[in-house]
């Protein structure tokens, strides 16, 4: 690092001008289209071709799951979404994204600290990426989602808008408060209230402790009931198919038989990417056993993993979860290739957008017989839970979208660049009302798609969980 001359520093002024200034190579009101697919398109074949990466075996899991509803559907097909995001118009305004924040992806966990906070909680698509591709698949997420849950169209548009209403005026707060300060701004869901009395009003703040406090109660600090049994005094993994299955009990064909080594590997070497307090904790515990684990919706079908591991006596239990990193939708969908392998870049864009990371956050990359497999590996039960966006009515779903948005904001802060971004969100609603349009647009889009993936069951293309 050299030293400068602090008048020679770009002011906060000029940055606002130069995001002016861009609204004249991508205007705001463009973000509002959605350009159309080219005739050769199929979104199934695209699925299809994305599974080919993955376990097979677990693939008509992930498909079962996408059927489950249109919102679902959406959850698991972040790569159609990117595809399009990519063939239309996007901004050249850059931060570290999310690639995928929809309302699922956000959620409670324990901090180092021992802290309930709020935050974005699924980094496994996260890049470098221009800012409103988040946006859009938030505000999208929430006008499905309103769908889903009854509300009219009118209402579903105004979520939308209300949501990237909340971005803008969070990221124009934020481009005025103090870069450290923007760095540690964290949601203590225990102090809901006096961390966002500027933000909401005092009914909407209530609101928004009544849904956290209710994920709460629902959170998995522990472990569920009957995932260990000991045997002869020493702690092993319960089957619980096919969502947990211990890897001496898994079918002779299937491709993860010889995983053991794979693990061994991963845990005792991964620890180098830890800082070094956490890495002498680390080296206390035993590996003892690891079950294969099925996650999430569009996770499904990615190599994962939970490992038990025992410290002082066979009582004090750890748990790990160790997931395979591949290139993110982002990359793919732009056809760049990353530096980064899987593993580093998931860790590396958790560790800019999230407030408190888990401590036990690191990545190893290993040679397999399939090729090089990159891993990232984080702690399995930190108090980790979700709000249930099926039971949130119209109040809510408008007040935790808002709250969404918030934190979705403040990750893209910590990249740098809030006054570019205020620059040229400006003060107005145009972006808002793009937002809103297209989300609208692509609500329908996912409509289609879902409606495909149904077909595609029924012609036999794909194969679905029983």
């Amino acid at each position: 690092m050299s030293f400068r001359d602090v008048t020679t520093l770009p002011t906060p002024s000029a940055a606002r001008a130069e995001g002016r200034a861009h609204r004249k190579v991508v205007s705001r009101h463009s973000l509002g289209d959605l350009e159309p697919r080219g005739t050769g398109y199929d979104p199934i074949a695209r699925l299809i071709e994305l599974g080919t990466h993955r376990v097979q075996e677990l693939l008509p899991i992930r498909y079962e799951r996408m059927l489950a509803s249109p919102f679902g559907f959406f959850r698991g097909s972040a790569l159609l979404m990117a595809d399009d995001l990519a063939r239309g118009v996007s901004s050249n305004i850059e931060v570290q994204i999310c690639g995928d924040a929809h309302l699922s992806n956000f959620g409670i966990f324990r901090s180092a600290e021992q802290r309930l906070v709020y935050d974005i909680n699924d980094f496994d698509e996260t890049d470098c990426g221009s800012f409103e591709w988040d946006v859009k698949r938030l505000a999208t997420s929430l006008a499905i989602a309103a769908e889903q849950n009854g509300l009219n169209k009118d209402q579903q548009e105004a979520l939308a808008v209300a949501a990237a209403r909340e971005y803008r005026l969070s990221l124009r707060r934020l481009a005025h408060e103090s870069l450290i300060k923007v760095w540690y701004s964290v949601l203590d869901v225990d102090a809901v209230m006096s961390e966002l009395g500027s933000f909401f009003n005092e009914e909407t703040l209530h609101d928004l402790d009544t849904v956290l406090q209710t994920a709460v109660d629902k959170s998995s600090s522990k472990p569920p009931r009957g995932l260990v049994e000991w045997l002869d005094g020493r702690p092993t993994l319960v089957s619980d198919p096919p969502l947990v299955v211990p890897l001496d009990q898994l079918d002779p064909k299937s491709e993860l038989v010889g995983a053991r080594g794979t693990l061994s590997d991963v845990i005792r070497d991964y620890s180098n990417s830890l800082s070094p307090d956490r890495r002498v904790l680390l080296n206390q515990f035993t590996p003892v056993d690891a079950a294969r684990k099925v996650v999430g919706v569009g996770s499904v079908g990615t190599r994962c993993f939970i490992i038990l591991l025992v410290g002082r006596n066979a009582k004090d239990t750890f748990f790990l979860q160790v997931k395979e990193a591949s290139t993110s939708v982002v990359a793919l969908a732009r056809g760049l290739n990353s530096e980064l392998s899987g593993g580093a870049r998931v860790v590396r864009g958790q560790k800019i957008m999230q407030a408190t990371p888990d401590p036990f956050l690191g990545w190893h990359d290993v040679e397999e017989p399939t090729g090089p497999t990159s891993y990232y590996v984080r702690e399995q039960f930190d108090h980790r839970s979700a709000v249930r966006v099926e039971q949130l009515d119209g109040d809510h779903l408008f007040d935790y979208g808002r709250l969404c948005a918030w934190a979705l904001a403040r990750a893209h802060a910590r990249s740098g660049g809030t006054s570019v971004l205020e620059g040229y969100l400006g003060k107005g609603d145009t972006f808002d009302q793009a937002i809103g349009v297209f989300s609208m647009a692509y609500l329908e889009r996912n409509k289609e798609d879902y409606e495909a993936l149904k077909s595609a069951v029924s012609e036999g293309r794909i194969s679905v969980a029983q």
